[in-house]
């Protein structure tokens, strides 16, 4: 239990009415449950016999491909879907099942998602809610396309992604994971690169058979089971304990984004904490940018130019990043500071995908500089005062109020030991081994669209170059702050909601240098644009953390050396059950 091992507790649990009934009311249920908050991983086999399509038809699984609101996402990523469905299905024969797609290829839109809720409404309308049901994902997918026909479909539920950086399927199928999970709708996930290897053929399988997969989740263990020194937990606890009492408000302009309801926590478990949303609007944010005047952007711009940024800059606006796409950025902000002045907000997240994006540039590069200590000085246009002077002032991209919550706790508690404050979410996106030095690790690819501070980057700054966003997510574009994340060590985390509670896993990793070219490789195997980490996580396997991990982001901050990232990781952990959050350790974390 303690130094990085842990332990597998079989317990018997109760279910809801609703689990139950996914089951023949003939057969007993009994629930495995690890150690780790209740995570359901095991269930009484459902009998093949259940295990029908529509029409009554046996061994047929229904097939769902959920896709993105964008048009043209969905356009330029349906080959990759069509490659990874062929796979699949062929999978799926050898098995001796066939496979019935529930919605068609749409010649008019030139690709065969599922890409709206509406959609998804009258697709689920024709599946029978008893059949087994597969969600295949190869790209980023927005979550509520298909959550009111998941939150009430009886039959066993299967989340499949391609093991591939191309697009983002993994990180599309963990937020999904992540919004069933806090629905408390019971289903199995999956992935492969082929899906002819072994791990995938046998949880298939076991699937087709038992409508569930076991996965391996031993990793995981409650921070009560793990030795915290009175020292540290002290200080976790005295930190949080000060937010609970002073309070702190949460500024989100304009809830939800692409989806993602895994990162939207619902107000009442949120309060406890001791901070409160302030909910803005988006329309708000472009109104006060209109009002910054042009000398104003140009003189951030020019701080930047003199930090050692490097902006790609192209003549076209709709393929390349232009000077005016800059300055465009620069006046948002200074928008952003001003209102999260005016409403007192201790952390902003601006949702930034829809709505936004068809009046100005992305907010991405705004986003970077707000979380780095060292940024733009902006002043009030009230007084004149210098706003959030010498700090940053934490942003969680894509409004996920999990990760402005924990950015929130990390960069105080990160404030009370001294050490750079700077923190960041990233895309769990993908990873593959690497040997390097006799030695032979997993590392995976973190990566953001553009929110990571310089602090974080190899150079600083003058490491860090902005690059225009790809025209198929925005179309006005906007610049990046890219780079490569310095070798260090890091604490991860993530919060999530499961059984009605908020959650938190912590662990310590390794942030490595790998060569330029192979850097390069993975930069073309994803999104070339975007700021990369190359991690290495201490005591967990590729396919543990994707079994585990109920998001399509992870939080990093670093720390000084090994032995501070792991005394910190406790600390943080201390922390955050003192708020009140049901608090585990994934990995190797040394005892304190």
């Amino acid at each position: 239990m303690f130094g990085g091992r842990s332990c597998l507790v079989g317990v018997v649990s109760k279910v809801d009415a609703r689990a139950r009934g996914r089951l023949s009311p003939k057969l007993p249920f009994i629930a495995l449950k690890l150690a780790t908050g209740g995570a359901l991983i095991n269930m009484t086999p459902i009998m093949s016999e259940r295990l029908k399509s529509s029409g009554g038809s046996p061994r047929t699984v229904v097939l769902v491909a959920n896709g993105d609101l964008r048009l043209s996402a969905n356009q330029k990523c349906w080959q990759e879907q069509k490659k990874m469905e062929r796979a699949l299905t062929a999978a799926l024969r050898k098995e001796g099942w066939k496979v019935l797609r529930a919605h068609a290829y749409d010649s008019m839109k030139r690709h065969g998602f599922i890409d709206s809720q509406k959609m998804g409404l009258e697709v689920f309308r024709g599946v029978d809610s008893q059949a087994p049901l597969i969600v295949a994902e190869s790209v980023w997918q927005y979550s509520q396309h298909l959550l009111p026909g998941l939150s009430t479909h009886q039959g066993p539920i299967l989340t499949v992604a391609n093991w591939s950086g191309t697009w983002p399927g993994l990180v599309g199928m963990l937020n999904l994971n992540g919004s069933l999970t806090k629905m408390g709708v019971s289903y199995s996930t999956i992935w492969s690169e082929q899906f002819e290897d072994d791990f995938f053929r046998q949880g298939l399988r076991q699937w087709l058979k038992e409508g569930t997969i076991t996965h391996d989740q031993s990793h995981v263990r409650p921070l009560s089971f793990c030795r915290v020194s009175h020292q540290e937990e002290a200080l976790g606890a005295s930190v949080a304990k000060r937010l609970q009492r002073e309070k702190a408000i949460m500024g989100v302009f304009d809830e939800g984004c692409m989806g993602m309801h895994n990162a939207i926590i619902p107000d009442e478990l949120l309060h406890p904490t001791g901070v409160f949303k302030e909910r803005l609007s988006q329309s708000a944010l472009y109104a006060e940018s209109r009002e910054v005047s042009d000398s104003e952007a140009e003189a951030v711009y020019a701080w930047l130019c003199k930090k050692g940024v490097k902006f790609v800059f192209g003549e076209r606006e709709e393929k390349d990043l232009t000077l005016l796409q800059i300055l465009r950025q620069c006046k948002m902000y200074i928008a952003s500071l001003r209102l999260a002045d005016a409403f007192g907000c201790a952390t902003i997240g601006i949702q930034y995908q829809q709505g936004l994006k068809d009046l100005m540039p992305a907010s991405d590069l705004v986003e970077g500089l707000l979380n780095n200590t060292d940024r733009p000085p902006v002043r009030s246009s009230q007084d004149g005062s210098w706003l959030y002077e010498g700090k940053a002032l934490p942003h969680f991209n894509e409004v996920d109020e999990c990760a402005g919550l924990d950015a929130l706790l990390t960069h105080r508690l990160w404030e009370e030991l001294g050490w750079p404050p700077e923190t960041t979410l990233h895309d769990l996106r993908w990873g593959a081994f690497y040997k390097s030095h006799g030695n032979r690790d997993y590392v995976w690819v973190f990566l953001i669209s553009g929110a990571a501070p310089a602090a974080h980057f190899k150079g600083g700054y003058r490491g860090a170059s902005s690059e225009r966003q790809p025209p198929m997510y925005f179309r006005l574009g906007g610049g990046t702050l890219k780079g490569v994340s310095k070798p260090g060590w890091i604490v991860w985390s993530r919060i999530f909601i499961m059984d009605g509670r908020l959650h938190c896993d912590l662990g310590v990793a390794e942030v490595v240098a790998l060569p330029e070219k192979e850097t390069q490789r993975r930069w073309q195997e994803t999104t070339p644009q975007w700021p990369i980490m190359h991690a290495v996580l201490k005591g967990i396997t590729q396919d543990q953390m994707m079994a585990r991990h109920k998001s399509n982001h992870i939080q990093v901050v670093y720390a000084p050396s090994q032995k501070q990232a792991h005394r910190a990781c406790r600390i943080k952990a201390s922390a955050m059950a003192a708020l009140g959050i049901e608090t585990f350790l994934c990995g190797d974390v040394d005892p304190g």
